[in-house]
């Protein structure tokens, strides 16, 4: 009788393996490729939508495997988006290694240089949860050739496994480490500059933070942040509700990696997309640095309507606070911090849930006297570098993205 059930249990593990998963992951490619609505203006929306089932279906499919007990839910997604190695490059020198067990990539052009060169370091994006230096190799050779700069890509640990506020450690880490052995890559030590997307460049705004205290060592040039999340404190502003279902980063999936990232349980989550999370107190202080009304008109014109007022619930505040903080959200640093800080660039799409946080930290930077180029891609959506370097699987306003990064960084 027990042969019998185990016969039955392996004849059950290969059905769902290997007739009803792909059965599922076909019904919701097909459903979200035909079903999803995209605003107009949006760039190259068939292509946009092909990808976003894509992303939905790899979720689905490691929240399944993760209730049969096969693997994390977080691996089919990383797997998917490491990206795939791009062929050696006889113009760059590049090195692996790593340091207090962060592991760096460190691009170099092979030619001979004329002077100390530029010092680039590169955090990318994942929301901390996923991503990796291999999904953003092209990013990085592509700055370390143009720029003839020595680029310094980050593998920073992955939570929930290494656990908030880990990630920001291992960032710092990295670029002590580099900055104390430019030397070593003939670097010139006024010019190095602190990069990164999405999370990456929330990690980047933290570092720059972080670095004020060294006064011993070289002060960065500029900060480059590409469509960054820069807080926790407010996910009704006008680009959450405008782009709430826009790929590759929806309203709901935001608060979704909030959670996943700081390794708390989900059923809070309506609450904190609600702002019940915050105490009145902060919502009063902050409201001069974090509010729609800081947003320029022009950037409500896609149906805006302003939020009801929510009640504060302490058990949701007690439950995600971390993301109050500011190694989460930088963004609410005191203006003492942010009137130190170096020149910055600033990429903000119009599509991305997150372009707010931009518009905010540009205008709390100029605010503080500091000088702040930004850049707007007005068809461009969040996550567009993921796609950097794939040829037809690429996104133009990527290589806009990357060519104006460019100019930027070579201006300095």
């Amino acid at each position: 009788m027990a042969s019998c059930y185990k016969t039955l249990e392996i004849i059950g593990m290969v059905f769902i393996s290997f007739v009803l998963i792909p059965a599922l992951v076909l019904g919701v490619v097909v459903h979200d490729f035909f079903n999803l609505e995209l605003p107009p203006g949006i760039e190259q929306p068939l292509k946009l939508r092909f990808f976003q089932s894509l992303l939905i279906t790899t979720m689905i499919m490691g929240k399944i495997l993760e209730k049969l007990g096969i693997c994390n839910d977080l691996t089919i997604l990383r797997i998917v988006l490491d990206g795939i190695p791009p062929w050696r490059d006889s113009k760059l020198l590049i090195k692996d290694l790593t340091v207090d067990e962060v592991p760096l990539r460190i691009y170099q052009p092979k030619c001979p240089p004329t002077g100390k060169r530029r010092g680039i370091l590169y955090f990318h994006g994942g929301a901390g949860t996923f991503g990796s230096i291999r999904a953003f190799e092209r990013v990085c050779r592509y700055m370390a050739k143009k720029c003839n700069s020595v680029v310094v890509s980050v593998g920073y640990r992955l939570a929930p496994e290494h656990p908030y506020p880990g990630q920001y450690s291992d960032c710092l880490n990295a670029t002590l480490y580099f900055m104390r052995n430019l030397e070593e890559y003939h670097v010139d030590p006024g010019l190095i500059i602190i990069s990164g997307d999405s999370c990456g460049a929330n990690f980047a705004t933290v570092t720059c933070q972080t670095l004020l205290n060294y006064r011993n060592l070289p002060k960065v040039r500029a900060q480059v942040l590409l469509y960054p999340g820069l807080q926790g404190l407010d996910f009704q502003l006008p680009s959450y509700q405008q782009n709430a279902f826009v790929p590759m980063l929806t309203w709901k999936m935001i608060i979704y990696f909030c959670f996943r990232y700081l390794n708390r349980k989900r059923t809070l989550w309506k609450d904190v997309q609600q702002n019940c999370h915050v105490p009145e107190n902060m919502r009063l202080r902050y409201k001069k640095w974090v509010s729609a009304d800081l947003i320029p008109d022009e950037f409500k014109i896609r149906g805006y309507v302003s939020p009801k007022p929510t009640s504060y619930k302490p058990e949701v505040h007690e439950a995600v606070k971390e993301i109050l903080e500011i190694t989460f959200s930088p963004l609410l640093a005191e203006d003492s911090i942010i009137c130190q800080l170096p020149e910055s660039y600033i990429v903000t799409c119009e599509f991305d849930v997150l372009r707010d946080d931009g518009l905010l930290y540009k205008k709390r930077l100029e605010d503080n006297g500091v000088q702040v180029t930004w850049y707007h891609c007005e068809n461009g959506f969040h996550g567009l570098l993921a796609f950097f370097g794939y040829g037809i699987f690429s996104f133009l306003s990527g290589k806009k993205i990357m060519d104006s990064t460019v100019n930027y960084i070579n201006s300095l």
